[in-house]
């Protein structure tokens, strides 16, 4: 399309076909099918057109999912067919906001990655990713420092019963007043041998006859240390957030009662690349987020807001952890065999932060606390290889998991044994 137009240097046009086969055998979560498996494809098309200091641009997410079963988990988080993902217009400031600088605006609907990713996150390995409409300012200068402020409306996506999305049904998603969700962050580059971001971030939200919700009104501020990983050198990071403000602990019609927020979320990491042939890296990971204790008037349990959960492993049908009621350390073996092959493993274990809460993302719960805090030993290996540098792209991965006496013992616990995942899938880019 691009070099129909007469190939204008201002003129970007991006696109890819991505087919995946996944499947679950032995599920985790409660009312779920016991075995399960997916045929997803994500078809994308993003244009950007930036002849000057104005720019404009627009994306459109087609992504579809066959052969479930009843009761499949699928979701919106796996299906969502054909959505315009970006439709905005901006203006390059450049070195407006101090010398050496760059700064722009952008207005309208768009993704966004910040950070390690943990609260706002363009997906990667997930179907389907998060939509933000509002406005935003990107500011850098030539040292590396960078900032962002913005005010956005999360868009809902839709549809939002199981039978619809299974038949692939075409709604556009939502945004409204009703979820609002705004903030900044700043980096300074250079602070121990890496950088160091600070950010805070706010969301409301209410109530709506569409989306019944917890009525979230909450504020998170945080700090992150980190330092990239580079061949014969130790690397680390260390992220500290707090969560502050009320919701209620379900979205049931009849839940009306605000409680107090009082949540943290804690990331812990040291690595080192040998310089050996596959460039190994060995890293050792913890990660604490908080649950609720059941204490009256008091709401305990971390929201990740609009983060990635791919550092904790596959998400789509398996997706087992995120940040909420989870204790989990990690050990991870990262290799590189080629310049075109990427492979690791990884064993992590999951305790829940409160007994009585429900854990990570499984929706299992014993409020009685006597199910425990082990979850499990999760085990996991992935590998990607481009069988044509930047066209074509191989990537399979898979999950086993042992479950400990929780995800066994607690009284919604599927009595299905362990779990085993894979995934198998090959990206196009045009």
């Amino acid at each position: 399309m691009h070099h129909a137009l007469g190939a204008p240097e201002a003129l970007t046009i991006t696109a890819s076909i991505r087919p995946r086969i996944e499947a679950i055998d032995g599920q985790f979560r409660p009312d779920a099918a016991d075995h399960d498996q997916l045929l997803s494809i994500r078809t994308t098309l993003a244009i950007d057109y930036h002849p000057g200091a104005f720019f404009v641009g627009g994306e459109i997410w087609d992504v579809r999912g066959y052969l479930e079963r009843d009761r499949s988990s699928t979701r919106t988080g796996e299906v969502n067919a054909l959505e315009p993902i970006q439709a905005y217009v901006g203006y390059q400031l450049g070195d407006a906001l101090g010398r050496d600088t760059t700064s722009r605006v952008t207005v309208g609907r768009f993704t966004q990655d910040l950070g390690a990713r943990r609260f706002i996150a363009r997906q990667r390995f997930r179907n389907t990713t998060n939509s933000f409409t509002g406005a935003k300012l990107d500011w850098s200068n030539k040292r590396g420092d960078e900032a962002l402020f913005f005010w956005t409306m999360p868009q809902n996506r839709l549809p939002n019963t199981s039978a619809r999305v299974q038949r692939n049904a075409v709604v556009l998603d939502h945004e409204g007043t009703d979820l609002q969700f705004f903030g900044g962050s700043f980096t300074r580059n250079g602070v121990l041998g890496g950088s160091v971001q600070v950010y805070a971030f706010g969301l409301t939200e209410r109530d709506t006859p569409r989306f019944a919700t917890t009525n979230r009104h909450l504020f998170t501020p945080g700090i992150r240390l980190s330092r990239k990983p580079d061949k014969a050198t130790a690397d680390y990071e260390i992220e500290a957030t707090y969560q502050t403000g009320r919701a209620r602990d379900s979205d049931e019609a009849d839940n009306l009662t605000n409680l107090d927020v009082s949540a943290y979320f804690l990331h812990l990491e040291a690595g080192y690349t040998f310089a050996a042939g596959w460039s190994p890296r060995v890293a050792l990971q913890y990660d604490l987020a908080s649950g609720d204790s059941g204490r009256a008037g008091k709401l305990g349990r971390f929201d990740t807001l609009f983060g990635a959960r791919r550092e904790y492993g596959p998400t789509d049908l398996y997706g087992l952890f995120q940040r909420s009621n989870m204790s989990s350390p990690a050990v991870r073996l990262e290799l590189e065999p080629s310049d075109r092959t990427e492979g690791y493993v990884s064993y992590r274990a999951g305790f829940l932060s409160r007994a009585q809460d429900s854990f990570a993302a499984t929706g299992v719960q014993d409020k009685t606390g006597r199910a425990g805090k082990f979850a499990g030993h999760q085990f996991e290996g992935g590998v990607t290889h481009d069988l044509i540098s930047d066209r074509v792209k191989l990537a399979a991965g898979a999950v086993y998991l042992i479950k400990g006496r929780f995800l066994t013992l607690a009284p919604n616990a599927p009595t299905t044994g362990d779990t085993l995942y894979g995934f198998t899938d090959v990206t196009f880019s045009f």
